[in-house]
């Protein structure tokens, strides 16, 4: 057809299934959002910032399992995004980032706001490019579609020359096809994969977000439940989202956060299952530096070559898709295991489903104590939030020193593909990743819990959720001060630290106002004192049809770990 660059952007993009576009435009986006003004298939969700437009594609494609798609304003809008976009190269979420460019004509006198943004974006992207005629439009739409969205997915970009967008010509609009990513490792890996799990006398399974990513956490569940073996997550450091349900007798919460700490947790086991997760990202140095001890076996299956084998040798590694790697690997276990291993397995599936009971009645009763504590604890925080929390709930958080885990911890969070939490620690994220998981479960309620400092790197969004009517429940954990900043401080055995002496990590002297801020934007909002009243506002906040804040003082926190 005989279109302009801008049009055949949005004529592809609408036939390759995308819904949404988010963003924040400037003059480079000009055609584009001429373009998208003369049809109705592609919605623009206007941010008022690049972390908030960046962060809320995130949410949507992790959520919807499709491509988030992004337009910022060239240099200056790609620099404002790329904290978020650093975030989604951590967690591989599949977005298309695309910039405007200036106009190739003025390209060698270096104009204003130009900028060699390819460079820029590289590092953080699985694929980068500028597009430089406009017949190749189609083309590279295509394979920055298929390249984020083909495991492992991750983020690409696009930079868009004004004058291509503008540009007429004959282009071809054919949209993407996938291909189909369902590919299986080699049967003599599995076999030898299935032969070390068969003999494993105490073993365990770590789980990481590329599981959910490949629908496989049902797979998952019944090879830990055939063999006996506990699952644990992500550690805080690189938690995102979890496998299977936090309700699942063998579900055994997430791991530590600390080196030493991961040891001792995982010195019990001989071998470990590693089924996408990253071995290990972490936070601060400890002594010892490996958190897996040596002489434990692993079997490692993931869609991502660079992470197979990359810190830890392996026993068998499984080097494809997670969904068809995962149900081979049980059918081969299933006529390796001979009946005394069964049965060890059926004694220690249950073992643990005792031991895991116990704890998490332990944590719930221990959150129920401090339920006269002024101001709240954020165990009594949780747990109020967990007492009404529907089972189809997705709950966003970026509040690590809050949360500590407690929904998972405590087996109260009913589904395993609603928990979100960033990778990347880029703050500005959870609020805005609440609204792009709730356009894409429009039909599921969505609460965000989020920090009283994270809150504020990504606060515009409040403005969004409230111009498109996205009911979402804020609820903002306020202690006043960056939290995590003074435990890290600690644990480095920073000088001052252990006196309590610390610089620029407390906000007060003016405090926020958060329920001033939200009304500002356009959102409902209130101050919370009490554990029942925090409980009563969050149920009939699921109920509304529009955004609602919840500003929650709270005291301090454990420490982590």
């Amino acid at each position: 057809m005989t279109t302009t660059g801008a049009r055949a952007v949005v004529e592809l993009l609408a036939e390759s299934g995308v819904r949404y576009l988010f963003g924040n435009p400037g003059s480079t986006e000009m055609p584009l959002m001429d373009a998208l003004a003369g049809q109705d298939r592609l919605q623009y969700i206007l941010a008022l910032q690049e972390v908030p437009a960046m962060a809320m594609a995130d949410g949507y494609a992790q959520a919807s399992r499709s491509a988030g798609v992004v337009n910022v304003h060239i240099g200056c809008g790609l620099g404002n995004a790329m904290g978020m976009l650093y975030n989604a190269w951590r967690a591989g979420a599949p977005l298309l980032l695309t910039a405007g460019q200036q106009d190739r004509r003025l390209a060698f006198e270096e104009p204003v706001l130009w900028g060699d943004l390819v460079s820029v974006a590289r590092p953080w992207t699985k694929w980068a490019a500028e597009v430089r005629r406009v017949e190749d439009l189609p083309q590279a739409i295509r394979r920055a579609l298929k390249t984020a969205l083909t495991p492992p997915t991750g983020p690409v970009f696009l930079a868009l020359p004004v004058d291509v967008q503008m540009e007429t010509a004959e282009l071809d609009v054919a949209p993407m096809r996938l291909p189909d990513a369902h590919v299986r490792p080699p049967l003599s890996e599995i076999a030898r994969a299935a032969q070390t799990l068969a003999l494993a006398r105490n073993p365990a399974v770590l789980a990481g977000s590329r599981v959910c990513e490949a629908g496989a956490a049902g797979e998952l569940a019944a090879l830990a439940e055939r063999l006996g073996a506990p699952v644990f997550h992500d550690s805080q450091a690189s938690h995102n989202r979890g496998s299977i349900p936090p309700s699942h007798p063998l579900a055994a919460g997430m791991l530590p956060l600390w080196s030493p700490d991961i040891r001792a947790r995982l010195a019990e086991f001989d071998v470990l299952l590693a089924a996408g997760v990253d071995l290990f990202q972490q936070y601060i140095y400890h002594e010892p530096s490996r958190p897996i001890p040596e002489g434990i076996r692993i079997v490692q299956v993931d869609v991502d070559p660079w992470e197979m084998a990359k810190n830890y040798p392996v026993e068998a590694g499984l080097l494809g898709h997670l969904k068809p790697a995962l149900a081979e690997l049980l059918v081969q276990l299933e006529s390796l295991m001979t009946p005394e291993q069964v049965d060890a397995a059926r004694d220690r599936c249950a073992a643990r489903a005792r031991a895991h009971a116990a704890e998490r009645e332990a944590l719930r009763r221990k959150a129920e104590e401090q339920f006269d504590a002024r101001p709240l604890t954020p165990l009594c925080l949780m747990h109020s939030l967990a007492r009404v929390l529907p089972d189809d709930v997705a709950v966003v958080e970026e509040a690590p020193t809050t949360t500590l885990g407690y929904l998972e911890r405590s087996g109260l969070l009913r589904t395993g593909d609603g928990y979100f939490a960033h990778k990347g620690w880029a703050l500005g994220w959870g609020l805005n990743c609440a609204i792009g998981v709730r356009l894409a479960w429009p039909g599921r309620p969505v609460l965000a819990v989020i920090g009283d400092g994270a809150a504020l790197y990504g606060c515009q969004g409040l403005w969004t959720a409230a111009r498109y009517r996205l009911p979402v429940t804020f609820v903002v954990a306020n202690n006043r001060q960056y939290r995590i900043l003074k435990e890290g401080a600690r644990i480095m055995k920073v000088p001052g630290a252990s006196a309590g002496r610390f610089i620029g990590l407390d906000l007060v002297e003016p405090e926020v106002d958060y329920v001033g801020l939200a009304r500002s934007f356009g959102v409902d909002a209130r101050r919370i004192t009490e554990p029942d009243e925090l409980s009563d506002a969050v149920r009939e906040s699921f109920a509304a049809d529009a955004p609602v804040l919840l500003d929650v003082r709270t005291g301090h926190s454990e420490a982590l770990g």
